[in-house]
């Protein structure tokens, strides 16, 4: 399963609104057939993978990162070629969340297909963009704030809460996500151009303001917050960085929009200043840290992929 999250990683960045699948074949103990998804490929990871091993799939064993599919796209179900290589046993690194394409681990086992599902938290953090898109109708909202020790952000006479370090990460998410997007009082304090740079980006995510105002060069969204967020849902967006302050913060904690919460603190004590959220309460699980130049990186999801 390692391996094929491995080869799934080689397709990021191709696959545009599906997601990312590997699969692997093992018969005899040896890997007999190897694939992933790549949009331009159109052949899906185990159809690829199968090709790859031939006749020795039958009786073999498939690792796939993914829920084989059911649906007839630009491919005929995948849990189908499964059915007809011959494979015997199907270990699945994820159920997949899209009702259209669900329901392969069913179809398998009915086969007489032997089916393991590991439900992977790695298989289901490779796809958390795609997931929350698929499932919710809404992008995937990742909060990224910077605060010093004391949960200010703002720190007097410095520009930079966060390190050099911390802000070059910061371009890397952004060259990442599908929008960027802060709140009108962040707009109107910064004028911030939150594309990415410096970092070798091959596409610029798109610039959002939320809120009511004059927003500039951003993309300016009025409505209500759920609202905004399916109607970028629909115009192809799965990916969303929230680098707003605690205004933004606050409102898409108490709305319960944020996925995932990624906080940059800084070794300075403020003293003063606002605070990085207001009068919400939120529980955010499988927190981990890392540093990050001077920095430590808390990241954490408040709803799992």
């Amino acid at each position: 399963m390692v391996r094929a999250l491995e080869l799934a990683e080689r397709g990021r960045g191709k696959v545009r609104d599906h997601p990312l699948v590997g699969a692997v074949v093992v018969a005899g103990g040896e890997v007999v057939g190897e694939g992933w998804y790549e949009y331009d490929a159109v052949d899906h990871a185990e159809t690829v993978a199968l090709a790859q091993a031939g006749e020795r799939a039958r009786g073999a064993t498939l690792y796939v990162t993914l829920e084989p599919c059911t649906h007839h796209g630009r491919t005929p179900p995948c849990a189908d070629a499964v059915v007809a290589a011959g494979i015997a046993r199907v270990v699945v690194g994820a159920l997949d969340p899209n009702p259209k394409a669900a329901g392969g681990v069913e179809r398998l086992r009915a086969a007489g297909v032997e089916v393991e599902v590991v439900d992977s938290v790695e298989a289901r953090r490779q796809n958390e963009a795609w997931r929350t898109w698929a499932a919710l109708g809404r992008p995937h909202v990742t909060l990224k704030l910077a605060v010093t020790l004391d949960g200010r952000v703002t720190v007097p006479g410095r520009r930079w809460v966060s390190g050099e370090e911390s802000r070059g990460l910061v371009h890397e998410l952004r060259a990442s996500v599908d929008a960027v997007a802060v709140g009108m009082g962040t707009v109107r304090a910064d004028d911030p151009r939150l594309d990415a740079r410096d970092v070798g980006a091959t596409k610029q995510p798109r610039r959002i303001a939320f809120g009511h105002g004059e927003a500039g060069e951003l993309e300016l969204r009025s409505g209500p917050l759920e609202d905004e967020l399916h109607a970028l849902a629909a115009d192809g967006v799965q990916s969303l960085l929230l680098e707003g302050g605690p205004t933004l913060a606050t409102a898409f904690l108490a709305a319960d929009l944020v996925d995932k919460l990624m906080l940059f603190v800084a070794p300075v004590v403020a003293g003063a200043g606002p605070r990085f959220v207001g009068d919400v309460a939120a529980e955010v699980k499988g927190m981990r840290a890392r540093r990050v130049g001077e920095d430590v990186l808390l990241e954490g999801y408040l709803h799992e992929p």
